[in-house]
């Protein structure tokens, strides 16, 4: 049986049962107090890392600390209070719209076609809101780990987001869809890294190709 046949048959539900044991409920590693603050750090951690957000957040939430004092600040100086970070300038314009547009924190979506529907705010950010608000799940989280983690294991051929989100949701029972991609991305944060991976300890290793063209190749 060859490496492609071996992937094909693997039950990914069942062998994904130590990850999600492992990493299930474990908090966003973003530093959020509430659900304005995570909604403002998620937008500031599109292409940033969320190292650099929970170190900025703080001054940031001193100056805005709801959305009704972000809703009635000027763009520049929003832009001023996150210039740190990448495309600053494209997220200080999102930021006042949605404040603008949501007005209260209690109003805040947590369900994903609600939140698609606010700028800046796509699939994968959305999926994290509704997981760490513990909403309904519409979705699977993928971000970059889980973009480099899935495609290593071998359940998808894809690198494009949206594909990999498609396929897992196929995959993987809707009950489980609020943890899975989070689990993935831990693995891909803690063990899964882009350079020297830890695969001897990591619990999927068993049924991983990457793992398995290490070893064998």
């Amino acid at each position: 049986m060859n490496d492609t046949e071996i992937i094909k048959e693997t039950d990914w539900v069942e062998s994904s049962e130590p990850l999600l044991k492992k990493y299930s409920g474990r908090k966003h590693p973003l530093d959020y107090k509430n659900r304005y603050e995570l909604l403002v750090m998620v937008i500031l951690a599109a292409q940033d890392s969320d190292k650099r957000i929970n170190k900025i957040a703080p001054d940031f939430f001193k100056v805005y600390p709801t959305i009704m004092e972000l809703a009635n600040a000027q763009v520049e100086d929003i832009q001023k209070n996150i210039s740190s970070i990448r495309s600053f300038r494209k997220k200080a314009i999102w930021l006042s719209k949605i404040a603008k547009v949501v007005g209260d924190d209690d109003k805040i979506p947590v369900i994903l076609p609600e939140l698609v529907n606010l700028p800046g705010i796509g699939r994968k950010s959305a999926n994290v809101i509704a997981r760490e608000s513990g909403a309904e799940a519409y979705g699977i989280i993928v971000d970059l780990h889980v973009v480099r983690v899935v495609p290593r294991l071998g359940i998808s051929e894809s690198e494009n987001p949206d594909k990999i989100e498609k396929q897992l949701m196929n995959i993987f029972p809707k009950s489980t869809w609020n943890e899975i991609g989070m689990c993935f991305s831990f693995l891909g944060r803690e063990i899964c890294r882009p350079t020297n991976p830890q695969c001897p300890v990591c619990v999927m290793n068993r049924v991983c190709r990457y793992y398995r063209s290490r070893t064998e190749g």
